[in-house]
């Protein structure tokens, strides 16, 4: 694994991010980290060469999945688990809106994509679901459970959203949906038009400079 600093703001003790480049988990937690301010070291994990399967990294996560964060004596993996840290324990820039309601569905959208999105186009699922049944049905798998739950998002969102999902400042839902769009859209092909409202709020999210600086080509791990 290698090391490199990945410095956003001097505001905030280090912190440490294990990360891959391409891995939406971790962009989403760039993300947030940096909409929070919050300085980190970028430690990049080569899921290509196996590092999260090494005796050092699988002390930190025995599920071999990246992201994790180490802020100082608390190890924690999951993007969602460490969002919800970063929020509880970082109060600045917050990722949740006050208001109960809105505070809900950005968790709820936040679930959505963890939990019923990205789970179901890991490289692992992908690679077994076409060795058993072949490329086309491969395909037709992402793009099914994708658009599934995008029309999910749509139906929560769209009486919602402002210039963000719930409003005109970049929340908890936007962290998590943006990358899994932009993932949607470039490596699956998915036509985003079908989901207008959605749609939008990926337009205002890549037009942040906190999630320009997320982006996988801006990472230290990146490859051309």
């Amino acid at each position: 694994m290698e090391s490199q600093d990945k410095v956003h703001s001097s505001s905030a003790p280090k912190l440490v991010l294990y990360s891959y480049w391409q891995s939406s988990c971790s962009w989403r937690v760039r993300f947030a980290l940096n909409l929070k301010g919050l300085s980190y070291e970028y430690r990049a994990v080569n899921l290509d060469k196996g590092d999260h399967f090494t005796p050092e990294f699988e002390k930190l996560n025995p599920l071999h999945y990246v992201p994790v964060l180490v802020d100082g004596d608390v190890v924690i993996s999951d993007s969602y688990a460490i969002i919800l840290h970063l929020e509880q324990n970082y109060p600045q820039n917050p990722l949740l809106p006050s208001d109960p309601q809105l505070r809900a569905i950005n968790l709820q959208a936040a679930s959505i994509v963890s939990s019923s999105i990205q789970p179901l186009h890991m490289m692992a699922i992908l690679k077994y679901f076409e060795e058993k049944f072949g490329p086309k049905e491969r395909e037709a798998w992402v793009q099914i459970h994708l658009e599934k739950g995008f029309s999910a998002l749509e139906k929560l969102l769209k009486d919602r959203a402002g210039t963000y999902s719930t409003g005109d400042t970049a929340y908890m839902a936007d962290v998590f949906l943006a990358p899994q769009i932009a993932v949607a859209a470039n490596r699956f092909n998915v036509d985003m038009s079908k989901f207008p409202t959605l749609d939008a709020i990926y337009k205002s999210c890549i037009a942040l400079p906190e999630f320009e600086a997320s982006l996988p080509e801006r990472q230290p791990d990146a490859v051309p």
